[in-house]
């Protein structure tokens, strides 16, 4: 496999002096394997604008076989899908993969609902592309030529589904947008509306949804993983908001003997010089795994 990253950025785009090294653009990861007609993406953020203009400009043929795996539907991961040229291409094959999130609005609405005359020029039967939507639930996946896809709900305030992609022995897994689960029952015995029983079985619950996460990216060769705050800022005021922290995700993917971790989603008021500073302060010593804050542009070969 071979990964490129096109966009690192949680929440909104943010280009600026201060975002140069790493990046503005929201989330957009590009995947190879082995067949070179064949690109999976996972997510269409902000990013893909320039991973389409990049394949337009090395495109050898007037098709392509696109497929198109999204975490959740939120709108710094699905923003730039209207602005992927592929998609204006007559012979583009595009099947875009993803959630259920809206209750009964299918994935083909909420995503291509942005291609409407209220928000932008051209209305998604528009386009030249064949594009089909395909729901995913929690599972295992055979997607054909060794390629083997399983899907783990996570924990943000809207369905997002984290990706474990198996191929030739390697693995990439992703885990953002995501916070640890927590117990969502009172646990305060002088709060009226404590219940110890209630109480204890959240507790168990929280736990167990947490180790099934750690134990679905375990032995990764490349973890991709939510990181937009520190530990400082997620328990002073982001618990509930569906990110983690640089801590959490470092002492998870240890534990569950991580190769590579890929801190991910920065927070857009984050600069380059206070990544770098985390980097020193965070990354530096933790034993056989390697650590690293994304970058666009950055490539990995698994």
């Amino acid at each position: 496999m071979k990964i490129k990253f096109w966009g690192v950025r949680g929440s909104i785009p943010c280009p600026g002096v201060h975002t140069t090294k790493y990046g503005g653009n929201t989330a957009c990861i590009e995947i190879r394997l082995e067949d070179p007609d064949r690109l999976i993406i996972l997510d269409a953020g902000s990013g893909i604008r320039e991973l389409g203009n990049a394949l337009m400009a090395r495109q050898s043929s007037s098709s392509m076989n696109i497929e198109i795996f999204l975490s959740h539907t939120h709108w710094d991961h699905i923003m730039g899908f209207p602005f992927f040229t592929p998609l204006y291409i007559p012979g583009t094959s595009v099947k875009v993969y993803g959630p259920v999130s809206c209750g009964v609005t299918p994935l083909e609405s909420v995503v291509g609902g942005q291609l409407t005359y209220e928000y932008f020029p051209i209305r998604q039967t528009e386009l030249a592309a064949n594009i089909t939507y395909v729901e995913l639930k929690e599972g295992r996946y055979e997607l054909g030529d060794e390629v083997v896809l399983n899907v783990q709900y996570l924990n943000h305030p809207i369905l997002c589904l984290g990706y474990r992609l198996e191929y030739q022995n390697k693995v990439l897994c992703t885990a953002y947008d995501t916070e640890p689960f927590k117990n969502i029952f009172c646990t305060d015995p002088d709060n009226p509306a404590y219940d110890a029983q209630m109480a204890l079985e959240g507790e168990a619950a929280a736990r167990q949804e947490n180790r099934r996460v750690e134990v679905f990216f375990r032995n990764a060769d490349l973890l991709i993983h939510d990181a937009q705050y520190t530990q400082h800022e997620y328990l002073s005021s982001k618990i509930g908001w569906g990110h983690s922290s640089i801590e959490h995700a470092i002492e998870t993917a240890k534990r569950a003997k991580v190769k590579r971790l890929a801190l991910f989603h920065h927070d857009p008021m984050r600069t380059d010089k206070e990544i770098d500073e985390l980097y020193q302060q965070l990354c530096q010593k933790n034993g056989a795994m390697e650590i690293f804050f994304t970058r666009e542009g950055l490539e990995i070969s698994l």
